[in-house]
């Protein structure tokens, strides 16, 4: 932690990418340990927002004390991203980072910075390379920390967000090449909601196959749904919102696990 927070210092001010997730928020709260006001958190307000973050990084921005902005991006203006290609993120992440340029531009911040961690680059990550064209630092990544590094320091720090799930955009819930549009975000996220609440998972995703829902819950929350009233309740509220199959997936949630269908992979994306 010592490390991070002297990453910060004598930077003449910065703004974090602030989504309230996990590594973002330990960003902010070392930025804000090294420079106080001279830090602006900004959280991006769309579409593809995962039901109950916006309102999840207002609390945890105020719970570090940090200057917190919100913004409002449509990704579905962007035809490219709309087409839902495999670097989809890529053109997303250009998107937010240009309106987060303009307003460090307008606060006189030096830096841009994001949560990527160390992890992030042995993965499948699109965005990282409209990060390189911001010239956007990731000071997680570049000080080597993993993820469970992440969480343990977080932790330790007292942190809420150290066991908080991964969270990824909506959009992430379609498999690419499917056009994606408000409706599909809006039924994914509905649906998410509501088997939320229902059940009380953490790890949750609704993959929208088109006619088929599929959904994936964190391997040691599958019980959770293992009733047959839950699963019939699930059902039929999925129906309601225009899925014709809803399906568990068996093997439990794993992060991109639409990337499966990509029979290649390249990682100049």
């Amino acid at each position: 932690m010592e490390r991070l927070i002297k990453w910060f210092e004598g930077k003449n001010g910065v703004l974090v990418a602030f989504s309230g997730g996990v590594d973002s928020t330990l960003v902010t709260y070392a930025a804000h340990k090294a420079l106080g006001d001279r830090v602006l958190a900004v959280t991006a307000d769309s579409i593809s927002l995962p039901p109950g973050e916006l309102e999840e990084a207002t609390r945890l921005a105020r719970l570090i004390g940090v200057r917190h902005r919100v913004v409002k991006v449509d990704e579905l203006a962007d035809p490219r991203f709309v087409e839902n290609p495999p670097d989809r993120c890529y053109y997303c992440k250009r998107m937010l980072l240009s309106v987060l340029k303009g307003i460090a531009s307008e606060e006189g911040l030096e830096v841009i910075v994001d949560g990527s961690n160390a992890d992030d680059y042995r993965d499948f990550r699109p965005g990282l390379r409209a990060l390189k064209e911001f010239d956007v630092r990731s000071p997680l990544a570049e000080l080597g920390f993993t993820k469970k590094d992440v969480r343990e320091v977080s932790r330790l720090l007292g942190l809420p967000t150290a066991d908080k799930p991964s969270m990824a955009c909506l959009a992430s819930r379609l498999p690419y090449g499917t056009a994606i549009t408000y409706e599909r975000l809006r039924r994914v996220s509905e649906a998410e909601s509501f088997i939320r609440r229902l059940t009380g998972v953490k790890q949750l995703r609704v993959r929208d196959h088109g006619s088929i829902a599929r959904i994936e819950v964190g391997r040691d929350e599958r019980h959770l749904l293992f009733d047959e009233k839950v699963l019939d309740t699930i059902w039929s509220k999925l129906r309601s919102l225009g899925y014709t199959y809803v399906t568990l997936d068996l093997y439990g949630y794993r992060s991109g696990s639409l990337n499966e269908l990509l029979s290649t992979r390249d990682d100049t994306i």
